[in-house]
């Protein structure tokens, strides 16, 4: 809270000179939130003096041991002598330079570094009384410290980057420093080469057709590549969170694509980027006028009964939502069996987003909101990559600025990349219904366009995919469908994490997953996990075979739109293209 922050001279003292330093746009720490927490970890070991002054005892002791190893190892190498190596379990990919292993030097401050990242971290875990939201907390910034404090990501503590600069007679000291000035300019760090990608010239490339646009939403109609195809056609309904094509990348792995030659008629829906003029769309807008005005399109164009839908992460969120306002009322269920793609029902557990999620940080976000009329896409994106901030933020301070390279040309860090801003009304309610309260799980807690919302009015079969390794929707509250629904749930595990589990194309030889025929029969995920069967492969096949046996008979492709939805213009649309 800010009144916290103005009576702590320190804390007070840290916002003033990180809210004046231009890097706090590129480098997204929370540095008052780290310094708070370095102060409850100091608090924490001085009301137990002697236990610390045991544990630093310990450490400085290892310490010791660690330094007179890397220096002896040395001095045998020297001599000629024969050094045991000892294979890392997991080596950290950060100290893969020949140095940190055969220089003394560095190699006693990568292990000084290590021992003190474990020993900060291990204390936090020992003197919080429970698993609460803030001990939670407390680990995750902490762990930013930890991971900030690297030796690797500072220029005289990292041998890679020394060597570059002395091979360039500077060049790279050079470069590194315009990268960061067009960094500063830009007002984000650059992940990807942003000139190497565009949609609808090398992503989002599958063939097909804007055919129905409202001020929300475009819908895509992807053209067949079979003579015949199933009779009910897939809509996808991603994230507005971020851009649909991450379904839909290049061929060698698209969803999309992977569906259209498997004999499917898919629709994409691409949701609008909002800007301040949205500020009063409401959360029932994304309903009415996403999933309800595009399968109220897509019947007429197909002449098909139903559409099976596909929820991918918050869309996931808004079928499950869709489907129970239907069941609340006397409409028509356009609406086949659905899939929910690392979807989040119940926000009990949500992982480390949670950090995020306290009432003060809400209240901060809606106050922005407020005086823009959206949540900015960089707010979003700062937070994700928080979450992986060794990959997605350190790693890239030592490729741009430290060894002076341009960041590489790659497809998903482009899609990351290319945010998306939130209409405020809409994304308050949302996130307080889910992350802050939790109201989805209580049937009837939350009101959409005037009916109460409950999940267990989800019946019938149900498929649902969570990922072995997401940070964003831990699997285990994925699997929850299974129990929130009265449906017979298939639910399959991806390995992976939230973007790499489902976007594994067959074709790439390599990946697993587990399954079982009904995931609610199981009282807890763990039992579940016990219970499932792995198989090797691409979740996409086992998905493909569940939707092949709940699409109907195979018939003739229909027409590209319809006389009441004719097509507008070539696939991607305009809406994917605004920044």
């Amino acid at each position: 809270p800010e009144g916290a922050v103005r009576n702590d001279p320190l804390l007070s003292t840290v916002e003033k000179l990180w809210d004046a330093n231009p890097m706090q746009n590129v480098l997204p720490i929370d540095w008052i939130e780290i310094t708070r927490s370095l102060q409850t970890l100091w608090a924490r070991e001085m009301a137990d003096p002697a236990r610390a002054i045991e544990r630093a005892t310990d450490f400085n002791a290892k310490l010791f041991g660690a330094t007179m190893r890397s220096w002896q190892e040395a001095t045998n190498r020297m001599w000629g002598l024969e050094t045991p190596q000892e294979e890392e379990d997991s080596p950290d990919k950060r100290f893969s330079a020949p140095d940190w292993e055969q220089n003394p030097y560095y190699e006693t401050l990568k292990e000084s570094y290590l021992l003190a990242s474990n020993y900060l971290l291990e204390e936090t875990e020992k003197t919080g009384d429970e698993d609460t939201v803030e001990q939670r907390r407390l680990k995750f910034h902490l762990k930013q410290y930890v991971d900030a404090m690297a030796p690797v990501n500072y220029l005289l503590t990292n041998p890679a980057a020394l060597k570059r600069a002395f091979e360039t007679g500077g060049v790279s000291l050079a470069e590194g420093a315009r990268n960061l000035l067009s960094d500063l300019q830009e007002g984000r760090m650059s992940m990807t080469d942003a000139n190497a990608f565009q949609p609808g010239e090398n992503l989002a490339i599958t063939p097909g057709k804007v055919v129905y646009r409202n001020e929300l939403i475009e819908l895509i109609q992807y053209e067949p590549t079979t003579e015949q195809v199933h009779e009910t056609p897939v809509m996808f309904i991603p994230p507005w969170i971020n851009k649909y094509y991450i379904l839909d990348l290049q061929p060698k792995n698209s969803f999309v694509k992977y569906l259209v030659d498997e004999g499917y008629t898919v629709f994409m829906i691409s949701w609008k980027n909002p800007d301040a003029s949205m500020e009063e769309t409401q959360f029932e807008d994304y309903m009415t006028k996403g999933p309800l005005a595009a399968a109220e399109a897509v019947r007429d164009i197909t002449g098909s009964e139903k559409v099976n839908p596909v929820g991918y992460c918050v869309g996931g969120t808004l079928l499950a939502i869709t489907l129970s306002w239907l069941a609340a009322g006397e409409d028509e269920n356009p609406f086949g069996p659905p899939t929910f793609m690392v979807a989040l029902h119940d926000f009990t557990e949500v992982g480390d987003t949670g950090v995020f999620m306290d009432e003060p940080q809400v209240e901060f976000m809606e106050q922005q909101m407020l005086e823009r009329g959206y949540l900015d896409n960089r707010k979003m994106a700062n937070m994700f990559n928080l979450l992986r901030s060794n990959d997605l933020i350190w790693s890239n301070v030592v490729n741009n600025y430290l060894l002076g390279q341009k960041p590489p040309a790659f497809d998903l860090l482009y899609w990351n990349s290319d945010g998306t801003r939130m209409a405020r009304d809409a994304h308050s309610f949302y996130i307080r219904n889910t992350y802050l309260e939790n109201n989805l799980k209580e049937p009837g807690k939350v009101a959409v366009k005037g009916r109460p919302i409950d999940l267990s009015r989800i019946d019938g079969d149900i498929y649902a995919v969570g990922a072995e390794r997401d940070h964003i929707v831990p699997w285990d509250s994925a699997w929850k469908i299974s129990k929130l629904a009265d449906g017979t749930t298939r639910f399959t595990l991806a390995n992976s994490g939230h973007i790499a589990g489902m976007i594994n194309p067959p074709s790439k030889g390599k990946g697993r997953y587990w399954a079982t025929e009904n995931g609610g029969a199981f009282e807890t995920s763990s039992d579940w996990r016990e219970n499932a069967r792995e198989h090797e492969g691409s979740w996409w096949e086992d998905w493909s075979r569940w939707l092949d046996d709940h699409s109907g008979d195979r018939v003739s492709p229909p027409e590209m739109g319809s006389e009441k939805y004719p097509p507008i213009e070539d696939a991607p649309g305009t809406y994917v293209r605004e920044k």
